[in-house]
């Protein structure tokens, strides 16, 4: 598995705003990521102080570069004025991970 994380600085802080970019991530962004081969999952984290990390994970590392190609051209498009600058990107080969089953109980 391959995962990007990419980090952006917003030129906006209010709940307006992060409506909006909401709206586009859920109504736009993920129906065209979800399709790239070896898709796995894609995450969205709001975090605070005007910063929005987003994380696209791939069975392979073509799909990873994919996701930060579609990213950008998502951006650059749908949302110009939102982002200050490129996003700060993190990408690699995951190399440890753990995930709970759907379902599955946790230990108290």
């Amino acid at each position: 598995m391959y995962i990007s994380i990419r980090k952006y600085k917003l030129t906006s802080q209010d709940a307006k705003t992060r409506g909006e970019l909401t709206r586009q991530i859920n109504d736009v962004f993920l129906p065209q990521i979800s399709k790239t081969p070896g898709f796995v999952s894609y995450y969205a984290v709001d975090g605070g102080s005007g910063t929005l990390a987003t994380v696209s994970v791939f069975e392979s590392q073509s799909g990873a570069e994919e996701s930060n190609r579609q990213a950008a051209d998502f951006l650059k498009k749908t949302l110009p004025a939102l982002a200050s600058g490129p996003p700060e990107i993190t990408s690699g080969e995951v190399i440890a991970s753990q995930t709970v089953r759907s379902g599955a109980k946790s230990a108290s």
